[in-house]
């Protein structure tokens, strides 16, 4: 612990710096939070990535083995939160994604299709209305339901304008003209299959974003149909095909809502499991 008497300035005081093993942070960040530190001054993470220390080894050796890897809960809202600002780029980068999406369907190619669901940003937006819902912040879940709709709004009339445009000048493949458009038929026909993999990415989504497991977010992202279904609906009003277009949009809707359902219970049941695992440990 390092402690700096009266160098602080706006609020005048102290400053404190002390190493805290991960098994006691959130017990010592609610013991600081209840003197109202983070009210009167502030209170700054900061993560170490690596440490020489004897002390430090003896101190985790003598703590709970399982909480050794409890998550760092005001870390994991940070990181939710930092998803939730929707910049200029944001909008921009789902609406190449939505382009990718409709080169994608019009080539029938897989690749395509899985690197617009990697260039979309989508999913932050919607852990984050998911935590603004676990933490009734109206805000945080208004601002996030805004992005969402006009962001994907953006990205279908992207998609429908690059649509319209090939059309006009006959530009889509003749296996496309023909009606071989498997990937396009994966997208706008929703089923149980579709329920069960958007539940799995949403369990994966909050369990990797609260234990920031970056591996395993890709996985989401590259699993849920949104911008991929988002394009569709675009590509399918351009060439008039309104039951595409109708099953597309279901399956946008089925995994923004499921995503965002169960991302909200994730983090509830999380908390409150790794809650109940520190009251056991601390009291035994």
């Amino acid at each position: 612990m390092i402690v700096l008497d009266g160098v602080a300035r706006n609020p005048d005081g102290d400053a404190i710096e002390c190493d805290v093993i991960t098994a006691q942070a959130n017990r010592v960040l609610r013991e600081l939070r209840a003197l109202a530190v983070d009210r009167r001054g502030s209170i700054i993470i900061d993560e170490v990535g690596a440490s020489l220390s004897d002390r430090a080894t003896h101190a985790e050796g003598g703590a709970p083995r399982g909480l050794g890897f409890a998550p760092i809960w005001e870390e994991a809202e940070a990181r939710i939160r930092a998803g939730g600002r929707y910049p200029l780029s944001w909008f921009v980068l789902l609406t190449i994604a939505g382009l990718i999406g409709a080169v994608g369907i019009f080539t029938n190619s897989q690749i395509l299709i899985v690197g617009a669901m990697v260039v979309g940003p989508e999913y932050g937006a919607i852990a984050s209305v998911a935590l603004g819902v676990t933490k009734t912040q109206r805000t945080g879940v208004r601002a996030g339901v805004t992005a969402l709709c006009v962001g994907f709004l953006i990205a279908v009339l992207a998609a429908l304008v690059f649509s319209l445009v090939v059309r006009g000048f006959s530009l889509q493949p003749e296996a496309f003209t023909r009606g071989f458009r498997p990937v396009s038929a994966l997208i706008d026909s929703p089923n149980v299959f579709s329920v069960v993999v958007a539940t799995l990415a949403g369990i994966v989504g909050v369990v990797s974003l609260v234990e920031a497991r970056t591996g395993a977010l890709i996985g989401v992202f590259i699993s849920v149909t949104t911008i991929p279904a988002a394009a569709d609906i675009g590509v399918s009003m351009a060439f008039e095909d309104w039951s595409e277009a109708r099953g597309s949009l279901i399956q946008l809707l089925l995994n923004v809502v499921i995503l965002t359902a169960v991302g909200a219970v994730g983090f509830v049941v999380q908390r409150r499991l790794w809650g109940r695992i520190a009251r056991r440990t601390e009291a035994t």
